[in-house]
């Protein structure tokens, strides 16, 4: 690596890692010294800070004046960079607002996209286009405001199906007057941007006149609006009591993923929920996951709250307090601490946090975040294929060697090989196993064929006659490991053991319980065709100890029965149907298998 530890600065500032002259992470930090050199110490500390370690030959510092400055120049870099290894949202795209095309005479309600300055005929921005949606289904439900292009409007002659369902005044034919209609577009506009209360009187009022003039049809109607805007309001207080303006974030972490989940609460109401799904980032602390996803957020945003909520405790929130001063002009609380109004609000984005990385993780990714993982504790740079051995006797007699091969998707079984283990090895172990390698490693020529890694089941014994076997070939780069069983063979008790000693695993660690799932199926695989050999050797033996029948014979009686359970529950006669049986040899038969 082309850095000297001792010339990084201890001052505030952004560090770049580099792996072949490009950027894979970008990073911030108080003291860029002591930062730049927790990724390098001899220690092991996690899955990520070793895969970081070893793909870097690279860095890079640069001082700023402070923190906000640094975490002002670490998102600029990394927009434009975009390493792999870092939080990206890839949300650069403008947020969805409901538009009113209040410069027409019969204004409509619509969902636009948009970066330019916003004034009276918007309202947003929403989180998704779905929040849009249902808010503007409502509105319609409710309000009766149209919803069509102008083009369509102009040219209609009869009402559409919207007016059918009751939803659309159909201003386009008379069906309602001007002065009604733009009164229903201001009480569409207040449903969005107050608590309702003023709408919810004024459609009482509108009630009593309507019954007043003796208008009940019309009085129904409206009553039917109020009754629909209640029971919206009686639901949304369910979710919150809020009466101001919050956005809410959580973190979620598994395997190589976070689960980003945001929900903004505006006057009181969830506007909408964003999630966001990140494979393989790298990250110092939650302080450093939030930091990024806040920024990223409000890159674009114009509507910024007062207070951001975040599910866990930042120790460096001032700096994004700052940050929001600095480059929105606006004071922006960052806390933790909530109240019993916003409780389940909170406890929902948690879960969405959660839920989003379960919706995607799948069999690739155990696999593959396991091997990655293992690759952190071997200090290799990628595991991307292993071969586990495994032995099978019984007594000493039929001995075979099982290789099962798993990748980052999981178990390759077309790859799994078989190898019949000499008479004179069988019972032998450590001699089956050199025996096995030195067959096998003749293929490791082609690096299509060649693992990353061995795992052998077995102790310290085993592991040394494999190393043997790799330091006398041309693959001594090839890691062999062996997996022991542990006291009285309960799981979870077992050993790794590397060429160097014991390998420190978590027990509950992906990579561990991959190791000890390939060699279970390693184990099963031997056994399984141990068993199968036995089956055979006996099955032959018994028909080689009858005069009369030689290999021509004993083949035949092989094809139709496959087995001696089909021959024994057989009869004579049926076994005179085979070319060159007679009587007295299907007897003797029957008599030699019974």
């Amino acid at each position: 690596m082309s850095v000297n530890l001792n010339k990084v600065p201890n001052t505030p500032g952004v560090y770049k890692f580099f792996n072949n002259h490009e950027i894979i992470y970008i990073g911030k930090a108080k003291d860029l010294k002591k930062r730049v050199s927790s990724y390098f110490g001899k220690s092991y500390k996690d899955r990520k800070t070793s895969q970081i370690k070893f793909l870097t030959d690279k860095v890079e510092t640069f001082t700023t004046k402070n923190e906000v400055e640094a975490l002002l120049l670490e998102q600029m870099l990394i927009k434009e960079n975009k390493p792999r290894f870092n939080i990206l949202l890839r949300d650069d795209k403008t947020y969805p607002y409901i538009y009113f095309s209040l410069d027409h005479e019969y204004p409509g309600v619509y969902s636009k996209r948009t970066k330019k300055g916003v004034d009276k005929k918007y309202f947003g921005p929403f989180v998704s286009s779905e929040a849009v949606k249902k808010s503007i289904k409502e509105i319609q439900k409710i309000f009766k405001v149209r919803n069509c292009s102008d083009n369509t409007f102009s040219n209609r002659t009869r009402p559409c199906i919207e007016f059918q369902m009751k939803r659309c005044s159909a201003p386009c034919v008379q069906k309602i007057n001007k002065v009604d209609y733009f009164e229903d577009i201001l009480s569409a506009k207040s449903f969005l941007t107050s608590s309702n209360t003023k709408t919810i009187q004024r459609l009482t009022d509108d009630i009593e006149k309507a019954v007043s003039r003796l208008e009940f049809e019309k009085a129904a109607e409206i009553r039917d609006r109020l009754k629909r805007l209640k029971l919206l309001k009686e639901e949304q207080s369910v979710v919150t009591t809020l009466t101001n303006d919050v956005d809410i974030f959580a973190v979620s972490s598994e395997m190589n993923y976070l689960g980003i989940s945001i929900i903004v609460v505006r006057n009181g109401k969830i506007r909408g929920t964003k999630t966001h799904l990140i494979k393989q980032a790298f990250y110092s602390s939650l302080d450093d996951v939030y930091q990024s996803a806040i920024f990223n957020f409000y890159e674009n945003q114009i509507d910024i709250p007062k207070k951001v909520l975040c599910a866990n405790e930042l120790s460096d929130k001032e700096i994004l307090e700052e940050m929001f001063v600095k480059k929105h002009q606006k004071k922006v609380r960052i806390t933790h601490s909530i109240n019993k109004s916003i409780r389940p609000i909170f406890s929902l984005c948690k879960i969405n946090a959660q839920q989003v990385i379960k919706n995607h993780i799948s069999k690739e990714d155990k696999y593959g975040f396991a091997l990655d993982e293992l690759s952190g504790y071997l200090g290799k740079k990628e595991i991307n294929k292993i071969e586990a051995y495994d032995v099978s006797h019984i007594s000493g007699e039929n001995g075979v060697a099982s290789c099962v091969v798993y990748t980052k998707t999981g178990p390759d079984k077309k790859s799994y090989r078989l190898f019949n283990i000499p008479n004179v090895l069988s019972g032998n172990d450590v001699g089956s196993l050199e025996h096995v390698l030195k067959r096998r490693i003749k293929y490791f020529d082609d690096p299509k064929t060649k693992p990353d890694l061995l795992l052998i089941d077995g102790g310290k014994t085993q592991l040394k006659f494999v190393n043997a076997v790799l330091e006398n070939s041309n693959h001594k780069d090839l890691k062999a490991i062996s997996i022991v069983k542990g006291n009285k063979r309960i799981r979870a008790t077992e050993t790794i053991i590397g060429r160097d000693g014991i390998l420190e695993l978590d027990k509950n660690s992906k990579a561990f319980l991959v190791l000890q799932e390939m060699r279970d199926e390693s184990h099963r695989f031997a056994i399984q065709a141990q068993r199968k050999k036995k089956r055979k050797t006996i099955r032959k033996s018994k028909l080689d100890s009858i005069d009369g029948i030689g290999a021509i014979l004993k083949k035949r009686i092989l094809q139709k029965y496959k087995s001696i359970k089909n021959i024994r529950s057989t009869d004579i006669k049926d076994l005179m149907t085979i070319k060159g049986i007679n009587e007295k040899i299907a007897k003797a038969i029957k008599e030699e298998i019974t």
